[in-house]
């Protein structure tokens, strides 16, 4: 099998037409199966995703297989061609709004998610911080749309034909598009602030959206990212979980 991506706990190899991730020994069973159930479920939706293939364990290691899409990322087409940006901006921002627009009922709730993981953060965030953003969750509107939670360029597949492939289903729940909406923002602002705003900004006029109120979602997504833990990134997501005044 030929290596697509290695990470820390899970590879990504190509077999003939199947796309297998494979994960290591100490990766919890447990999440290894709600993806593949996350998967099952929003592929039920009809959106356009890798079609699951099978479940099975590789030479004592849990493995997902999958369809293997063959094509470039959203994001490396970007970068080859910026001067179209536009254009593959409103490509990914529809597909999003497409992505939002299903329901998948037996899908975990976006909010208890959320919960957890800030409850989670006492090593990383004071009493006081984790009670005002639990309380800022609790306060905003329950929806039930289908939200990716990580919704980003590089999750994307163009086949040659020009169609989309939507990818990575590991932390999808149902809940509120704006939150979602925010942590693509985040994404972008990680490493592109020029495309965040850009992303912002086009989100928010296709969906009707108040930019304020997705906004109000920033903090508590970016006490939410702090938990993978992830190398460079701490100091950006506090700075965000601090932010109380928007302009």
């Amino acid at each position: 099998m030929e290596v697509i991506t290695k990470r820390a706990e899970k590879t990504i190899y190509r077999d003939g037409d199947n796309a297998v991730k494979v994960f290591s020994a100490k990766y919890p069973k447990s999440d290894i199966l709600n993806e593949a159930l996350n998967q099952a479920r929003v592929e039920e939706t009809g959106l356009p995703i890798p079609a699951l293939r099978s479940v099975s364990v590789i030479d004592g290691e849990w493995a997902i297989t999958m369809e293997y899409v063959e094509g470039k990322t959203l994001a490396e087409i970007m970068q080859e061609d910026p001067d179209n940006i536009d254009k593959y901006m409103e490509q990914f921002v529809d597909l999003q709004i497409m992505v939002q627009s299903k329901r998948s009922p037996l899908l975990n709730k976006l909010k208890d998610k959320m919960n957890r993981k800030i409850s989670s953060l006492g090593g990383q965030l004071d009493a006081t911080i984790r009670y005002e953003l639990h309380t800022r969750l609790e306060s905003m509107p329950k929806h039930n749309k289908v939200c990716h939670g990580d919704f980003n360029p590089s999750n994307i597949i163009i086949d040659p034909d020009g169609n989309p492939h939507i990818i990575d289903w590991s932390h999808v729940t149902q809940g509120n598009g704006a939150a979602d909406a925010a942590r693509t923002y985040l994404l972008f602002a990680l490493r592109y602030k020029d495309l965040a705003d850009k992303y912002l900004e086009l989100f928010c006029k296709k969906t009707d959206t108040a930019k304020q109120y997705i906004q109000q979602w920033l903090p508590i997504v970016a006490a939410s990212q702090l938990v993978k833990r992830i190398p460079g990134e701490e100091d950006f997501l506090k700075s965000w979980v601090d932010v109380v005044d928007y302009s």
